[in-house]
């Protein structure tokens, strides 16, 4: 602890949080101390200590149908990419790195599409990538990327024949680094690299969609989707287009900085100016935080508004399972217990927490 404690220090000193540099130290910008997190003053943030695990403990592989692949291969790829996804395509040329998170954003700075990059390597060399996102915009993306790709020597298609699990270990303690479990056929596995977004994600595997995955990943079991959905609705992660909803998320808010998922110094993309504009200022007074509710609300509706016991505005839910979800919350009322009313005028209570995978040196009380 003694060690990382110094390295820690050294690397969120002179007002930088330190949030991507547990990867990509070096080639991002760091976050200063007041961008967005001020708000987060007298908050109480979970703490935990980030030992090295070297065992695993069970794996449990889940199925994910709601997310799909597409390959973008050819010459261009690197920089067709570069100019529409927030983070840096040269990044996946670095020694080591194989997989990164970035939104796609309209015009006007709001997220289009959160995805995945992933190192393709063929035997012809070709450079390429695999592009998961929600398979529910998949059709969306495509028109996106067709769009853009003018005379881009690059081919986009679909991947049907291709499945995405997430792999989590279920040792109790969140936020312990865990070594990457070795694969007992390798050769299966088109993919299998740390999930990008934060390491209480797990793993991503792709495969054929024949393959079972216990003849991947050893000492496995399947899980169920809805179960990996409430591990990420209980550690406060977005995923998909319910939790951020095309043309109305905003990067920022959506904590993509602490997902790793942006670049401040890679140069213009389509979204950038308001983006890059928010991030100096410092100003982010709505964030994407985790909420438990005291009770299961069924056919919520879409963006219901949130109170505080007064009556004030305090933001939107967004999305959930169960009692668990996200919502995107006004930072002068996290620390309130709020109030949302579905539809039968039956009021909900609404606690909000602040995820451990944030960065550590946020200000608490």
């Amino acid at each position: 602890m003694g060690l990382w404690g110094v390295a820690r220090k050294a690397l969120t000193s002179g007002g930088c949080l330190g949030v991507c540099a547990r990867r990509y130290t070096g080639r991002y910008l760091c976050v200063t101390s007041n961008s967005g997190v001020s708000a987060l003053t007298g908050l109480s943030v979970k703490r935990y200590s980030q030992e090295t695990v070297n065992v695993p403990g069970r794996l449990v592989c889940y199925p994910l149908p709601h997310r799909t692949l597409l390959k973008i291969r050819g010459e261009d790829t690197i920089p067709f990419l570069q100019g529409i996804i927030t983070n840096d395509m040269n990044l996946l040329e670095e020694p080591g790195c194989r997989a990164l998170y970035s939104h796609m954003l309209n015009v006007q700075g709001r997220t289009l599409y959160d995805i995945m990059l992933y190192s393709l390597i063929e035997a012809d060399a070709v450079c390429g990538v695999f592009l998961e996102c929600d398979s529910t915009v998949k059709n969306s993306i495509l028109r996106h990327l067709k769009v853009y790709k003018i005379r881009r020597k690059v081919d986009i298609s679909p991947s049907p024949e291709l499945s995405v699990w997430a792999v989590l270990s279920q040792r109790g303690n969140s936020g312990q680094q865990v070594d990457k479990p070795q694969l007992c056929s390798p050769e299966k596995a088109l993919v299998w690299e740390a999930d990008p977004r934060t390491q209480d994600m797990g793993w991503r595997l792709v495969m054929d969609s024949q393959v079972d995955p216990s003849d991947v990943v050893p000492s496995s079991e399947k899980g169920d989707t809805e179960e990996y959905h409430r591990h990420r609705y209980a550690i406060g992660l977005p995923e998909g287009v319910k939790d951020l909803p095309p043309g109305v998320a905003l990067p920022l808010e959506s904590n993509l900085v602490y997902m790793q998922g942006i670049s401040f110094s890679k140069g213009c993309y389509i979204g950038q100016e308001l983006t890059a504009r928010t991030h100096h200022t410092g100003v982010i007074r709505k964030r994407l935080m985790p909420v438990r509710l005291s009770a299961p609300i069924q056919d919520l509706e879409e963006g219901a508004a949130l109170q505080t016991q007064s009556g004030k505005p305090a933001g939107k839910h967004r999305a959930g399972v169960g009692e668990l979800g996200l919502s995107l919350i006004r930072m002068a009322h996290a620390k309130e217990v709020l109030t949302l009313k579905p539809s039968d005028d039956t009021a909900v209570t609404l606690e909000v927490s602040v995820p451990n995978w944030w960065p550590k040196d946020v200000p608490s009380n």
